[in-house]
């Protein structure tokens, strides 16, 4: 939402735009607000140790109230399809502000994968006035479920703004952390890992872990690089099996300017994670979805990703295959990325402009 915001600000002899945060994930938020030196006219500082998603949900809405009926916006955006989004929708139709959902669409039609992710994305749409979808498919999915066409806008995503203004700037600029991690990797290629999802946690982690095992143990002279997410569902084991191997890096998650310029500077990467799934092609990094759904059919259907779900034998004979085959690497690594070109918040804020 960062760059959309900024487009907004392009505009204010029309619009009054101000920030709200939950600060349902508050560290990387922070990060993110200062790379875009972006300050939140309203911070709800919720997320609390042990909070559930009943605790959450019910906060998000009642914290939202009063802001919402002393601001009185016309228009209300969300994002994605965290739990502040899915609450904050309800909480701006209440209010009888219209919602505008950013990246608007998306969906495995199976709600328990992603948990609580898919049921999120859906009730936003029931609720939303505006959808802004990343590509045709997500436009798609919108008309089956009867929304209006007319209520749908293409716009692409606008993690991919955000990602394109952010790689001149964490080139020129690299903070200590990436002064050291370069200094690190030296001249070795690099597989970057990041996993987090809940429908893997158990079983699902530890044949990832055992496939990251044997990938490291057949290429000692390239690193795998783990930013480990902190639940201790993740961190237990990651450890265990990761963390005696030497070409095995295990560090603490990265803020967003670190982390771009680590995707950068990867050969390839493995996630579980949405975002990546849309930014990693845009820097011609193949990726490899370790998940057996994807809401993001756009990237498997265009040849950017590759979905091995948490099949130990499956991710390692894909890796390799991208790491030794010079042609495959190669060929999927110049694909079109179907999820933008840079533009998605200028189309938004032109589309709003038109409303008024």
């Amino acid at each position: 939402m960062a760059p959309l915001f900024k487009e907004f600000q392009k505009h204010s002899n029309l619009f009054d735009t101000r920030v709200c945060v939950t600060a349902q994930h508050r560290e990387m938020l922070d990060q993110v607000l200062t790379f875009f030196k972006i300050k939140p006219h309203y911070d709800l500082d919720l997320m609390k140790p042990g909070q559930n998603l009943y605790d959450l949900t019910a906060k998000i809405i009642e914290y939202l109230n009063p802001i919402l009926e002393s601001f009185t916006p016309n228009y209300v955006f969300v994002h994605g399809d965290t739990t502040t989004t899915m609450a904050g929708s309800i909480a701006s139709f209440y209010s009888g502000a219209k919602v505008c959902h950013v990246e608007a669409g998306l969906r495995t039609n199976n709600k328990k994968s992603p948990f609580p992710e898919e049921i999120n994305r859906q009730i936003t749409s029931r609720i939303s006035d505006y959808h802004f979808a990343p590509t045709e498919a997500s436009k798609k999915n919108l008309i089956k479920e009867n929304i209006s066409e007319n209520s749908i806008l293409v716009t692409g995503n606008t993690v991919i703004d955000a990602l394109l203004k952010s790689v001149k700037k964490v080139n020129t600029n690299p903070s200590q952390l990436i002064q050291k991690l370069s200094h690190q990797i030296g001249d070795r290629e690099v597989i970057l890992i990041t996993s987090h999802r809940r429908e893997n946690h158990g079983e699902g982690f530890e044949r990832i872990c055992k496939a990251l095992k044997r990938i490291a143990n057949d290429n000692t002279d390239r690193l795998i690089i783990y930013p480990v997410h902190l639940n201790p569902k993740v961190q237990e084991p990651v450890n265990r099996f990761l963390s005696k191997i030497n070409n095995i890096i295990l560090i603490d998650p990265l803020a967003y300017q670190d982390f771009i310029w680590l995707m950068n500077r990867s050969k390839i990467i493995i996630t579980d994670s949405g975002g990546v799934q849309e930014e990693a092609p845009s820097l011609g990094k193949p990726v490899l979805v370790i998940r057996d759904t994807t809401e993001r059919p756009e990237a498997v259907k265009h040849g950017t990703v590759l979905l091995v779900g948490t099949n130990e034998n499956l991710i390692v004979s894909k890796a390799l295959d991208l790491l030794n085959n010079e042609a495959n690497f190669i060929k999927m690594s110049k694909l079109h990325n179907p999820y933008g070109d840079g533009l998605a918040s200028k189309r938004i804020v032109n589309f709003i402009k038109n409303l008024k």
